[in-house]
């Protein structure tokens, strides 16, 4: 009789565990389900204008647009116009491509501090697409003293400003061989008149390969 009391209590007590444990099992996913982190991220959506922007003091690397030409030569208070091709293509953060290679950047060669400094204006992508640009190069400040003493053949490979090409033809007459950029008008007159009857002159030589040109401020294509 106390064996089958003793066998009952026990069963009476697995029953009891096994309930319990089936309670328990619920309440413990719940519990786990809340606690867990989701293993997904919410993505952000960000406007087009961000995915085709380039941040102030990206790097544009130009070449001169005629490649026979090594550099060019514009007297020290010269202003001349001048066009310059983007040799790679320029991407940003999202490795999208901004600015495509062979992009051709309008601008002028201005006076500086101590030098002459490109100063981009304008932008036309391959697909003619035409967009303003504030871009501007280091301060180039190599010089050259040009003479009749000097052979004209030493011109070769280089691009003179109207100011600088005028003075040159006075001192060694007609170089046919010599591309003249444009000059910036009134200025250019002046400057030749100044500088008429020289046997000299003083030259700011830029090499457009060399050229560090930056954006300076957020370039946005659309």
């Amino acid at each position: 009789m106390l064996s089958s009391k003793a066998w009952q209590s026990r069963t009476a007590l697995f029953l009891a565990l096994g309930f319990t444990s089936t309670l328990a099992l619920p309440l413990t996913f719940t519990e786990s389900g809340v606690a867990s982190p989701s293993p997904y991220l919410v993505g952000q959506r960000f406007p087009d204008s961000w995915r085709s922007s380039l941040p102030a003091g990206t790097p544009i690397p130009v070449r001169y647009e005629n490649d026979d030409a090594d550099r060019i030569l514009v007297t020290p208070d010269e202003t001349a116009s001048v066009t310059l091709i983007v040799t790679r293509d320029i991407v940003n953060s999202s490795r999208r491509v901004v600015i495509p290679r062979d992009s051709e950047i309008t601008g002028e060669l201005r006076p500086a501090r101590g030098g002459t400094q490109f100063v981009a204006e304008s932008i036309t992508l391959p697909n003619g697409t035409n967009r303003r640009i504030d871009a501007v190069s280091n301060i180039v400040t190599e010089t050259d003293v040009i003479s009749r003493r000097d052979n004209p053949d030493i011109l070769r490979g280089a691009v003179v400003g109207a100011a600088a090409g005028a003075i040159l033809g006075e001192i060694f007459g007609r170089i046919d061989f010599l591309e003249v950029l444009a000059g910036a008008g009134v200025g250019v007159l002046a400057e030749i008149f100044l500088l008429r009857n020289r046997r000299e002159v003083e030259v700011v030589v830029v090499r457009p390969n060399e050229l560090d040109v930056r954006l300076q401020s957020d370039f946005t294509l659309n």
